[in-house]
C-alpha cells in the first residue's frame, strides 16, 4: 500500500489500532503499535525495523524498544484478533499449518536445521505454526506458536556441557523456562485449548498430513468434540465401515481370546479395491487459469469417499471392541494410475462427497496467507533475537493482515483490489 492510500484509511486504521491493543494501558505503546502496523503495509521491500522507521520519519530505536524489550503482553492482542477475525469472516473452517523462516546464523530464538515445507528440505530456519479462520474466500490467522526443538531443551539433554550450552543460549533469548519441545501436533492442539478458553469454536479442523498421520492428533480432535477433515498418507491402515470384530474359538487352554479385527488395510488398497467405478467427478471452485478445456478455470478432479474404521491403538473402542467409523476421501486424477491423495473425516455420515471436498480442499487459502503475511507483511522479516520480540512481532503483523483483509471485504478500492 503506498503512503496516499494508506492516509486515506488512517482513521479507520487508527479506530482499528485502539480496539485491537486497548490491552496496553499507555498511549504511546497503542500509537506505537500503529506506527509499527503502518510500516508493515506501507510498500517497501524490508519490513525489519531501520527501513520500516526510515519510510515512517520516525526513530527505529523508538519501534526496537517497542518490539525487542518492551515487556506487553501480545496475548490479549490475539484474543481480541481472534474475535474479530471470526466475526469478520464467519469461517467454514479452521486450518492448522506451519512455516518456516529461512535464518543465516543461530541466534534467533529456535532456529535450528529443520524440515521446513517452506523451504521443501531440510535447512537453517525457524518453524512457526498457526492456526487460521478460512473460507473460500477470505482467511486470517487465529493464533501462533514458535516450535521450540529438541536441541533449544536442555532438559532433554543428558550431557551437562551440552546441557549448560542449551541453557546459555535460552538465557540469551529469553525463552520462558516453562517453553520445552513438544510436537507441532501437541502445539496445535494447545491453539485450539487456548482459542476455546477465549470464546472461540471451530466449524471443522483441516490439516495437512504432518497432522493428520498422527492417530494421537486425531484422538484429540474427537476428545474436544471437534470435527476434522486432516490429510493422511495412502499407508494409513483402516478397516473397511463394514468390518466387525470377531472372537476366535476358545481352545480351552490360556486366557480366553478377546474381541479382533481381521487384519487391516491400507487406506491405498482400499480405494484401489473399491476401484475407478466408485470416482464421481467433483468441482470444488473456480480457479484464475482459464483455458481452452477448461473455460471457467474450474477445479475439478475425480474422488470417492469410503466408509471405513481407521485402525491405530490410540484409538478407544466401545465396550464391544467397536472401532469408531469414518470417511475416508480419496483423490484419483483422469490420468493417474492410482490415487494420489487421501483424507480422514469425522463430518456426519450424511455429509454430501462436495462438501467433503470442498472442505478438503480450502487449505489453500492459507498458502495465501503465508504469501501475503511474508512478501507483503514481512512476517520473516525479524531480525530480533528474544523470544517475546518474535511473538510482538508476529501479532502486530497478523493485526495489519485482518485490517488489510477488513478493507479487503468491505472497501475493495480502500485495499488496492479490483
Amino acid at each position: 500500500m503506498d503512503a496516499a492510500a494508506l492516509t486515506d484509511v488512517g482513521e479507520r486504521l487508527d479506530a482499528f489500532v485502539e480496539q485491537v491493543f486497548s490491552s496496553l494501558k499507555r498511549k504511546d505503546q497503542r500509537a506505537t503499535a500503529g506506527a509499527y502496523a503502518r510500516g508493515l503495509m506501507l510498500d517497501g521491500r524490508r519490513k525489519s525495523m531501520q527501513p520500516m522507521a526510515d519510510r515512517l520519519g520516525i526513530d527505529h530505536q523508538r519501534l526496537q524498544q517497542f518490539v525487542t524489550t518492551s515487556p506487553w503482553d501480545p496475548v490479549p492482542v490475539r484474543k481480541t484478533l481472534s474475535r474479530k477475525a471470526c466475526d469478520l469472516i464467519s469461517p467454514e473452517a479452521w486450518v492448522i499449518d506451519d512455516t518456516g523462516f529461512a535464518k543465516d546464523g543461530d541466534a534467533s530464538p529456535c532456529v535450528a536445521r529443520q524440515y521446513s515445507g517452506t523451504l521443501g528440505k531440510v535447512g537453517n530456519c525457524q518453524v512457526a505454526v498457526s492456526v487460521h479462520a478460512a473460507t473460500d474466500t477470505a482467511s486470517a490467522p487465529l493464533d501462533w506458536r514458535l516450535y521450540l526443538p529438541e536441541s533449544w531443551d536442555d532438559q532433554r539433554c543428558d550431557d551437562p556441557a551440552t546441557a549448560a550450552a542449551i541453557t546459555a543460549r535460552r538465557r540469551r533469548n529469553a525463552i520462558p523456562d516453562e517453553e520445552r519441545y513438544r510436537s507441532k501436533a501437541a502445539m496445535a492442539l494447545e491453539m485450539l485449548d487456548e482459542l476455546a478458553s477465549w470464546g472461540r469454536t471451530p466449524p471443522v479442523i483441516v490439516a495437512d498430513a504432518g497432522y493428520g498421520d498422527s492417530a494421537t492428533f486425531r484422538q484429540g480432535l474427537t476428545d474436544r468434540d471437534l470435527v476434522y477433515v486432516v490429510a493422511v498418507k495412502g499407508a494409513t491402515l483402516a478397516h473397511p465401515g463394514d468390518a466387525v470384530p470377531a472372537t476366535a474359538e476358545y481352545s480351552g487352554r490360556g486366557r480366553p481370546a478377546t474381541r479382533r479385527y481381521p487384519a487391516a488395510a491400507t487406506c491405498k488398497d482400499l480405494v484401489l479395491a473399491a476401484g475407478t467405478a466408485a470416482l464421481t467427478e467433483v468441482t470444488w471452485r473456480q480457479g484464475t487459469k482459464t483455458g481452452p478445456a477448461n473455460p471457467a478455470a474450474a477445479m475439478r478432479s475425480r474422488f470417492v469417499a469410503l466408509r471405513i474404521r481407521p485402525a491405530n491403538r490410540a484409538i478407544p473402542r466401545d465396550e464391544d471392541g467397536v472401532l469408531p467409523q469414518a470417511w475416508l476421501l480419496a483423490e484419483w486424477p483422469v490420468g493417474a494410475a492410482q490415487p494420489t491423495d487421501f483424507w480422514l473425516s469425522t463430518l456426519p455420515e450424511a455429509t454430501p462427497l462436495s462438501e467433503l471436498v470442498r472442505l478438503a480442499k480450502i487449505r489453500w487459502r492459507i498458502e495465501h496467507d503465508y504469501r501475503e503475511l511474508k512478501t507483503g507483511l514481512g512476517l520473516d522479516h525479524f531480525e530480533g533475537r528474544s523470544w517475546l520480540g518474535w511473538h510482538h512481532h508476529v501479532t502486530l503483523v497478523t493485526a495489519a493482515h485482518l485490517f488489510l483483509t477488513l478493507l479487503r471485504l468491505t472497501d475493495p478500492k480502500a485495499s488496492g483490489q479490483d
